[in-house]
């Protein structure tokens, strides 16, 4: 059925849609995003990847110590950061690149991840990064992940999507990434880390993670990818038919 699905969304869908997918740290935001993308012939926006490349690009510029960011000088260090995704036809994955050098693995670490929340709070960085992505999305046919997407960046998009579950979960699969990764790292100190996230993300006076007032919640807490994409395939085709 999905596959059919697939065929009909290439084909015959011709008014594109901006798509804006939120939510909690290790929901699979990004796996829904692509594997939708991908079955509707979008392009794929990785907004966290962003928020990633930045926090990269400050700790390597000694701007975070303690998790807490130096803004000394912080629109000067912005207007010198270049981020771009490029596609890889080897893995078949679009990857992140910081003025000019490949970071998808590096942004990827638990040091980045301790570190992107407080980055991410920042006004300065956020209407940066804000502008970036309306602009990206001028053409239409995109679907766009990460924690403000619906609220902030489209809050006119043709549909939103906010996703959660368990935290033990989120956990259990942000762990086994890691782990999948040869990175050494315990479950109670991942499941801290989201945590964190979970509270500074929701807590930030600067775009907080929340649910958009008419978003679709998406619980895929005990749901495969592949069911997860079914739904929002069959519901797409009920919202716009051809």
């Amino acid at each position: 059925m999905v596959i059919f699905v697939f065929s009909y969304f290439n084909s015959k869908m011709d008014n594109k849609l901006v798509i804006a997918i939120d939510g909690y740290s290790s929901c699979g935001k990004s796996t829904f995003a692509k594997a939708l993308a991908q079955a509707m012939n979008y392009a794929y926006i990785d907004s966290g990847a962003m928020y990633r490349a930045v926090t990269l690009a400050f700790m390597r510029n000694g701007m975070i110590e303690n998790h807490q960011v130096n803004k000394q000088g912080i629109d000067e260090k912005l207007n010198g950061i270049e981020i771009s995704f490029r596609y890889n036809p080897q893995n078949k994955k679009n990857e992140t690149w910081l003025n000019g050098e490949n970071i998808e693995e590096e942004i990827r670490e638990i040091k980045v991840s301790e570190n992107v929340s407080p980055v991410s709070k920042i006004k300065e960085v956020r209407n940066k990064l804000v502008s970036l992505q309306r602009k990206m999305g001028e053409q239409k046919g995109i679907v766009m992940d990460g924690r403000d997407i619906g609220t902030v960046v489209f809050p006119e998009a043709d549909l939103k999507i906010f996703m959660t579950a368990d935290k033990n979960i989120r956990a259990e699969r942000r762990y086994k990434e890691l782990i999948g990764k040869g990175l050494s790292v315990s479950f109670e100190e991942v499941r801290k880390n989201l945590e964190q996230r979970d509270f500074m993300d929701e807590n930030r006076k600067e775009s907080p993670l929340k649910k958009a007032e008419d978003a679709i919640l998406l619980d895929n807490s005990h749901l495969t990818p592949e069911e997860e994409l079914e739904w929002i395939l069959q519901i797409i085709n009920s919202k716009y038919p051809c």
